[in-house]
């Protein structure tokens, strides 16, 4: 049923499987911002392989919690602000639904699951070698040999206006539910009520569906086509007309939708 964990390796596999993290934070300005913040992000546990050459053999290399985002978010620069090293508190959630649990009443229907609370302290990675290895670390962690199976490595516009936040850990537990529901004895011993009432697990977890292709491999084939029936459309000034109704046919015709935006975004469809 529910018990509580204090096993780090448990909490780590519940952080690495969890797709997206919530990360809570306490605002820079509680006068202006009254509310604790909590943030989705893409993240995974990690040690950087340089940790390990520092440390005496005793000694086990600690595991911190890497998270991704962009550089001018709010808490990418509320921990570190100007000073190197600074760091400040922060609180990370994750949680995996693994079934639903329907008993003979709804008061004891429930879910099996696995969550885990970190509490850590957060500050920017400012060693561009630990930035890149955290990054290809999150890549990989959410789908295996995608790294290497694009263009790497980052440019360096693409690495300065990306952040990595590292959080020590400082304490964590696991929570987890598994097994069937728990039903009343009078409620049991009620033959019409369980013949009626369909009772156990419907298992659930993520699945990935079928890849779907981006929009813009059939756009940029289009692209000169497009800008052609565009500066044809302006020219007799078919927008104003009311007539604009005909490009928006013509690149359907293309295998365009209306809700593609590259294609739909200057164009101002009337109904």
């Amino acid at each position: 049923m529910n018990t509580v964990h204090y096993d780090k390796d448990l909490v780590h596999s519940i952080v690495d499987e969890t797709p997206i993290l919530h990360v809570a934070f306490n605002p820079s300005d509680p006068a202006t911002e009254p509310f604790p913040a909590v943030l989705p992000m893409l993240g995974c546990t990690g040690v950087f392989p340089d940790q390990t050459s520092s440390s005496s053999e005793e000694q086990e290399p600690e595991t911190a919690i890497y998270l991704h985002g962009y550089v001018s978010s709010r808490l990418m620069k509320y921990p570190c602000g100007s000073e190197q090293g600074s760091s400040s508190p922060v609180t990370i959630s994750a949680a995996l639904l693994d079934g639903l649990v329907l008993s003979l009443t709804p008061f004891h229907n429930s879910c099996n699951y696995r969550s885990a609370i970190i509490f850590g302290h957060a500050h920017i990675v400012t060693s561009e070698a630990e930035k890149l290895w955290a990054l290809e670390l999150i890549t990989e962690n959410i789908i295996k040999g995608r790294w290497n199976g694009s263009r790497v490595p980052p440019t360096k516009p693409e690495m300065t206006s990306t952040s990595i936040l590292k959080v020590e850990i400082q304490s964590a537990s696991a929570k987890v539910r598994e097994g069937g529901p728990s039903e009343d004895r009078k409620d049991l011993k009620d033959t019409e009520l369980r013949e009626r009432t369909w009772t156990g697990v419907v298992p659930a977890w993520i699945q990935w569906g079928e890849p779907i292709p981006p929009v813009l491999i059939g756009l940029w084939s289009y692209l000169a086509s497009f800008t052609s029936v565009w500066r044809g459309c302006a020219k007799y000034n078919l927008a104003r007309s009311g007539s604009l109704f005909l490009c928006k046919r013509w690149l359907m015709s293309l295998g365009f939708r209306c809700g593609d935006r590259h294609a739909c975004k200057s164009l101002r469809f009337r109904k």
